[in-house]
């Protein structure tokens, strides 16, 4: 071979190589990205050829299906509304998905593996998507929706089988209508209304201090360290100084030596506080990090779009941890100085110590189906953490129970079943007569089947006024 013909062998070689560098570069290692990349209309004209799963809720009614049009077309559609506008989201071929709709996204279209779906496609089967059952309860969802709604211009409900994670209720008001997120325009315009921000979901977005919700975890940090039981005495006096500043009661009513289980049930800040000061940071941050505070909830659900429940302290800009110099010990120990926690957090403190100390995984999905009606994945119980001994859990729950039958929480108590339970109360940048108002509890408080916290914004009063009678509708509802 002569030496012009060897180089134009090596070149057309080398150019042969580059193509297929190129091609392979693009179809194999860069296919998700051209999938997903917003420009690419041929991604927008497929999927609205596929039948998308649909999700069901715990009833079998759907929340979430496919309907198709004479030119063979799919559109979205969502029965029930507002109803399920946030745990379940939306999904449209021009704007993409949002919630459980883009976590389960490859499930609800069919995306198996690449083999598999190139495969069915050269036999000449149409792709279709599997369906997503869920745990939520229509009832109870609703009932959360309208009570909430009642009382408070926002705020958010959760309800957990705290023996399996399922979530029952994810509940958040202002909500949304998935059917009016149809394109990029009604998209923006929700986006755009900043005095509802119908598109957020305070269930897990956006915390909040939780007020004296948070003394359920102070309680359980100081009974399973072994440092106090719920006899124990502390100082319950209103005026003590906690970060050089002075802590009042409600009422600044001064309770003197109260021992634990009595100073849970009328919620006496100052003896809290001085229990989170003598069990020190460290022991905090341990329990803390054990009922999951410090990282994004381990829910399928976005990762991007959940808040961490963490401590923000004053000034802006130090770290972030319980054991920070900058953080006030005795006023986070009451769900106050800087901690901000979402309501599935708090609803998840609840479920720990309903469970016997256990932490299960949250979850909304509990099972995957094909069209034949073959169960192809199941979501089962998975524990997160153990957070305290069983004896531990007997005794805080005794403390909550308590709080129901005689504390700040008798408005919770369910007639013939008992309830555990804690109200809290946090003040607003709007002054002290304007709060946050939570409850987080379980029932039935023997064998617990159900968990929950719901708060409210922005009311004047207290958390045992207004959010302790919906936390008691909602378990009222699912204990049916």
């Amino acid at each position: 071979m002569n030496k012009p013909i060897s180089r134009l062998f090596i070149v057309a070689l080398l150019m042969f190589l580059a193509l297929l560098g190129s091609t392979s570069w693009w179809t194999v290692l860069r296919a998700d990205d051209l999938d997903h990349d917003t420009a690419n209309h041929r991604e927008i004209i497929r999927a609205q050829k596929i039948r998308r799963g649909t999700i069901f809720a715990a009833d079998g009614s759907v929340i979430a299906r496919s309907v198709r049009d004479d030119e063979g077309v799919y559109h979205r559609s969502y029965p029930q509304g507002k109803r399920f506008g946030h745990p379940v989201g939306y999904s449209y071929a021009s704007i993409g998905q949002s919630e459980l709709e883009r976590q389960r996204n490859d499930d609800l279209t069919g995306i198996k593996n690449a083999i598999t779906t190139t495969f069915e496609q050269l036999v000449g089967k149409a792709r279709e998507g599997d369906d997503v059952r869920t745990s939520l309860d229509p009832k109870a969802q609703q009932l959360a929706l309208d009570e909430i709604a009642k009382v408070g211009q926002s705020g958010a409900a959760v309800a957990l089988d705290p023996r399996t994670g399922a979530v029952k209720v994810m509940a958040s008001t202002p909500s949304y209508d998935p059917n009016t997120i149809a394109d990029k325009g009604k998209l923006d315009a929700a986006n755009k209304d900043n005095k509802n921000t119908p598109l957020v979901n305070r269930a897990v977005q956006f915390g909040a201090a939780p007020g004296s919700t948070f003394k359920v975890v102070t309680s359980t940090a100081a009974i399973d360290s072994g440092r106090f039981s719920p006899s124990s005495t502390v100082d319950g006096d209103s005026g003590q100084k906690f970060a050089s500043r002075p802590l009042a009661n409600d009422f600044n009513q001064d309770f003197g030596q109260i021992d634990l289980k009595t100073a849970l049930a009328k919620s006496v800040n100052t003896a809290f506080a001085n229990v989170g000061t003598k069990l020190g940071a460290a022991t905090m941050k341990t329990y803390m990090e054990r009922f999951g505070f410090d990282e994004k909830p381990q829910l399928d659900y976005p990762k991007d779009t959940m808040s961490a429940s963490v401590v923000a302290p004053s000034p802006p800009g130090h770290a972030v941890s319980p054991t920070s110099r900058y953080v006030d010990l005795g006023r986070m120990s009451i769900g106050q100085g800087g901690l901000q926690a979402t309501p599935l957090q708090m609803a998840q403190v609840a479920a720990a110590v309903a469970n016997g100390g256990k932490l299960m995984k949250p979850h909304l999905t509990t099972r995957v189906v094909d069209r034949d009606g073959r169960t192809v994945d199941t979501i089962s119980p998975s524990l997160q953490s153990t957070v305290m001994k069983p004896s531990t859990a007997a005794a805080v729950t005794d403390m909550m129970v308590g709080v129901v039958q005689s504390g700040t929480g008798t408005k919770a108590a369910i007639p013939g079943i008992q309830v555990a339970g804690k109200t809290g109360t946090a003040e607003t940048e709007f002054g002290t007569k304007i709060n946050d108002v939570w409850f987080i509890g379980f029932a039935p408080a023997d064998n617990p089947r159900i968990a929950v916290a719901v708060t409210v914004k922005a009311v004047t009063g207290f958390g045992g006024d207004f959010a302790a009678p919906i936390a008691r509708d909602i378990m009222q509802e699912l204990l049916k």
